[in-house]
């Protein structure tokens, strides 16, 4: 019984500790900035029209400038704008860079980083430097001491000034690299580019004066954007976001940060606390279960002296070292299971024994369950009267009996609950995987082919130059298919809008749409089912034609019939020559929107291999990448990998729940199994008589079984309702779902006593199967 009581709670405080790591690390982003409370971003607001609204996280560069000039409020204030694609030359290698950040001369002021080597200062004064992480130093030049050695962006040689420690994994600005803002605008066409109203392409950052109000604030830059900007028409608003609120910030177009979720983050608090309740529910159970068997020592104790608060702090010391070991054992699972918990969830925490935070959760931990385990235990066993006890009366009433129930209840109610979870998780997630997007993306990859890079190239052969690279991508065996779009049809995030007209248009109405450049082979490669009308030909008369979707007809209200309709899409004056049925061009948890595909050579590639050809498509297009390209590293993705990223996070999640449903019912069963075990040896004697009567096997496993069954099934009914809004509320996230079958529930309930029963079965035969004699010679 012991160490059913200390594993189990061991295992229980181990999850509960992991789960908090990550919750912790959730609540906790950005608050490690010194003055965090004070540091805000600032949003933009636009209104697209009536009915749509955008939130960008960016905003102008030329509004910093009037901003730390014009508003008194503001103590400081500095920017950042983020590079995914940035081809570093070192040496003779080129590293395609995917964290990079361009940043004014106020960053590393307002935001705090340990540098190992150098200083900012030195990053100020010449615009052509760099700072680097200290892992990626290591991973550029094998060692950390980089200070000095140079780095060659396009034909610019960069000097690292300063190398400093990685950011913490709660931090929003997970950067590798950080090159100053000045080295951008060192070119004139970008400086003139910046100083734009219209340029929206910076995070602005800024730091209040105590006591300032972020409302007074926002609307002082409202007034500078109205007194500046010429063709200001009232529908752009700023607001301010705190830096410790950007997580969980979800209302944002495009952003360039990892945030977090809510209320996942909510469900895995309730899972950390479930889990501790239900290990501490079998120490309570088998405490209480096995007063009996201490009735006789606690009466003599108290016969001789010994008072009523005495016991009690025995029996609390008990707890507190049956808690003390599970806390060590706990330790010691943490430490074996934090490789794999940080390559998992992809973040580097810290090491738990070296982190204030991490243990004050451990002592909070260590609390909760001495307080748990030990209050009832010890209020019920000091409570023994000796009389009682020599006279042979029940050392437990029915409440007490009635209470073991409740907790057995409440244990396989948690257990229920998580297998529910567990369920419709997996069962959301495979939904996920396997739906029709409404296009083909087995054996597809894209690639970008940035052709304006190509030095003195002329732009009026653009349209040449990429159907040449098509025509030789298509000749090569490998290839079945080869088509130009816009890159990220996955997630495709191109949306305009106020450029668009069509017959019947209010003139108020200025929707946003999605808007795909294709060409004629798109379709086919792609497998987009066309409902009315057709696709592109080659004709030079479809130039300037375009389809639209199923949703496009619908929310722009055009008349019928479609085909033929005028259509205006960025002054081009062209005709709707057909509809396609509505694709999913981002994640099922965004309902599918507007969207306009003109016939026009889009920047991205697509080629479709020939089955088993992977490789020799990958090498061929390499090969072509190369002859344009040559200092640049050929990057692809493979649309069924891309597509799967979106749904990385619930991914993580399913696995964690699915993991830590399964302990809580491991650790469930444990208790059972204890429970079990003593209500055996309790009726030990009466299951002999009733051998010897001639009782069977099955009527004695029946006996002992019934009572801990029946507990399930009534578990089963209270944890049903509550999973349905559960999970019916983690649903809701997604645009398109799962309805919650009545298969899930009862599913989850035979799985829950199928466990118990085999859990109770196995103490259940063992006792019928034993020697009556023996149970029966004390008699």
């Amino acid at each position: 019984m012991t160490f059913i009581n200390v594993a189990g709670l061991a295992i229980g405080m181990a999850s509960a500790i992991f789960i908090a790591l990550w919750v912790q690390n959730e609540l906790s982003f950005d608050s490690y900035q010194s003055g965090a409370k004070e540091i805000y971003r600032i949003k933009t607001k636009i209104a697209i029209s009536k009915n749509e609204t955008w939130f960008w996280e960016s905003s102008q560069y030329i509004l910093g400038e009037y901003a730390s000039k014009q508003i008194p409020e503001i103590k400081d204030l500095t920017r950042l704008k983020s590079h995914s694609h940035l081809n570093l030359h070192i040496g003779e290698t080129v590293i395609a860079e995917k964290k990079s950040a361009y940043v004014d001369a106020r960053w590393f002021k307002m935001f705090h980083y340990d540098f190992i080597d150098g200083s900012a200062d030195a990053f100020i004064k010449n615009p052509f430097s760099i700072i680097l992480t200290a892992s990626t130093a290591v991973k550029y030049f094998g060692t950390p001491n980089a200070v000095g050695k140079t780095v060659r962006i396009d034909t610019i040689n960069y000097e690292v000034q300063a190398v400093v420690k990685d950011n913490p994994a709660n931090s929003s600005f997970q950067y590798n690299v950080f090159i100053p803002i000045a080295a951008e605008l060192t070119d004139s066409n970008a400086k003139k580019q910046a100083l734009q109203w219209g340029n929206y392409n910076y995070l602005t950052f800024i730091k209040l004066r105590p006591k300032a109000s972020p409302s007074v604030v926002s609307g002082k830059l409202q007034e500078i954007l109205h007194q500046n900007k010429k063709d200001d028409k009232g529908d752009v608003a700023f607001s301010l976001i705190n830096v410790t609120d950007m997580h969980f910030e979800t209302d944002t177009m495009n952003s360039v940060f990892i945030h977090g979720n809510r209320t996942v983050t909510n469900v895995f608090i309730v899972l950390a606390i479930l889990l501790l309740i239900t290990a501490c529910i079998n120490y309570v159970n088998l405490t209480t279960a096995r007063a009996s068997l201490r009735s006789k020592e606690i009466s003599v104790r108290k016969i001789v002296g010994a008072g009523r608060w005495q016991l009690f702090g025995q029996f609390m010391s008990e707890s507190f070292a049956v808690s003390f070991f599970a806390l060590i054992l706990a330790l010691s699972i943490i430490q074996l299971g934090m490789p794999w918990f940080r390559s998992f969830t992809g973040k580097e925490f810290a090491d738990p024994l070296h982190n204030p935070v991490i243990w004050f959760i451990i002592g909070l931990t260590l609390l909760v369950s001495f307080l748990l385990n030990g209050l009832y235990p010890a209020i019920l066993l000091s409570s023994f009267q000796p009389i009682n006890v020599f006279r042979g009366k029940a050392m437990l009433n029915f409440k007490d009996t009635g209470l073991r129930r409740l907790l057995v209840v409440l244990q396989f109610t948690i257990s229920v609950i998580l297998i529910i979870g567990t369920i419709v998780i997996y069962t959301q997630l495979r939904y996920l995987r396997t739906a029709d997007p409404g296009y083909n993306r087995a054996q597809v990859f894209d690639f970008d082919f940035p052709y304006w890079k190509i030095k003195g190239f002329d732009f009026k052969k653009s349209d040449a130059l990429l159907n040449a690279v098509k025509q030789e991508l298509k000749e090569h065996s490998s290839t079945a298919n080869v088509a130009m779009a816009g890159s990220g049809i996955v997630n495709f995030d191109s949306e305009s809008s106020g450029n668009f007209d069509w017959k019947g248009r209010p003139k108020d109405f200025n929707p946003a749409l999605a808007s795909l450049e294709a060409d004629p082979d798109f379709q086919r490669l792609m497998g987009i089912t066309v409902k009315e009308g057709r696709w592109f030909n080659t004709e030079k008369t479809d130039t300037h034609n375009v389809l639209i979707n199923e949703t496009a007809v619908e929310m722009l209200h055009i008349q019928k019939p479609v085909i033929g309709q005028r259509f205006i899409h960025q002054g081009d004056t062209g005709v709707i020559i057909g509809v396609v049925k509505d694709f999913h061009y981002q994640s099922l948890h965004d309902k599918i929107g507007a969207m306009l595909i003109s016939n026009r050579t889009g920047a991205g590639f697509y080629i479709k291999t020939m089955p088993g050809n992977n490789a020799a498509a990958i090498a061929a297009a390499s090969k072509i990448w190369k002859e344009y390209f040559p200092d640049v590293p050929f990057t692809y993705d493979f649309l069924d990998e891309s597509y799967n990223n979106l749904y990385k996070t619930e991914q993580q999640s399913s696995v964690l729940i699915s993991l830590f449903a399964s302990i809580a019912i491991l650790v469930s069963a444990m208790g059972l199994l204890g429970l079990a075990a003593f209500a055996a040896e309790q009726k030990v004697k009466e299951i002999g008589i009733r051998k010897v009567l001639g009782a069977s096997v099955q009527h004695i496993v029946s006996l002992l079984s019934v009572d801990f069954l029946k507990m399930v099934v009534i578990a089963s009914l209270v944890a049903f309702p509550i999973a349905w809004w559960a999970m019916n509320k983690w649903l809701q996230d997604f645009a398109y779902r799962i309805t919650l079958s009545w298969w899930i529930f009862i599913g989850a309930a035979g799985i829950a006593l199928i466990i118990a029963l085999i859990t109770v079965s196995f103490q259940s035969v063992k006792a019928a199967i034993a020697n009556p004699v023996k149970s029966l010679r004390s008699e």
